[in-house]
């Protein structure tokens, strides 16, 4: 494996990030595992602790932050905490794997601080703001407030692409993808 441990990809909602990681998943069967976030929220039916979250109390995120052992962090509102916790890239680098961090773009900048070299930051772009648009109502899923509210974001989100290593344009999937594979083949030697 190279010196690079991680993955981190970051996209504006709507952009396509899933389905392409998806995709890649499907290549590069036993090559990436994603990294496991730690949250301060309740556990949901269903969700298992290590699985879909590190499940912890405010208390111990609040001095695991004091510890230094999170890659980035956020308190989205007073007793609400997600993190990546630095832990996460040595557990799958142990395994053989590569971790990916799927997280905001925000998010994605604060690991690429902190990994620098050891990490390969791809930022997935849509085509244009107004096909980001169309794409967001094809889904059914915003009512106007929401879907404006998603749009000024993905501008502010945009903004921020140059931080990345790479930025890769989903206006046709199959070539997103492909583009997407290249990279990764080249920067993680596979």
């Amino acid at each position: 494996m190279s010196a690079i441990s991680s993955l981190i990809i970051s996209a504006p909602s709507g952009t396509g990030k899933t389905t392409i990681l998806n995709r890649l998943f499907e290549i590069f069967p036993e090559k990436f595992s994603f990294s496991v976030s730690a949250t301060t929220r309740k556990k949901r039916e269903g969700e298992e602790d290590g699985k879909h979250y590190y499940f912890i109390s405010e208390e111990e995120f609040k001095e695991r932050i004091l510890q230094g052992d999170f890659l980035e962090y956020e308190n989205v509102y007073e007793g609400l905490f997600y993190g990546t916790l630095k832990s996460e890239t040595e557990r799958i680098n142990s395994e053989g794997r590569i971790a990916v961090f799927d997280v905001d773009v925000k998010g994605g900048i604060n690991i690429k601080t902190q990994l620098k070299d050891n990490a390969f930051a791809l930022f997935i772009m849509p085509p244009s703001v107004e096909e980001l648009k169309k794409r967001l109502v094809n889904r059914k899923t915003e009512d106007e407030n929401s879907l404006q509210q998603r749009l000024l974001r993905a501008e502010m989100e945009i903004s921020y692409a140059e931080k990345f290593d790479n930025v890769v344009v989903n206006d046709d999937l199959e070539k997103a993808v492909s583009e997407c594979k290249k990279l990764i083949e080249e920067k993680f030697a596979l």
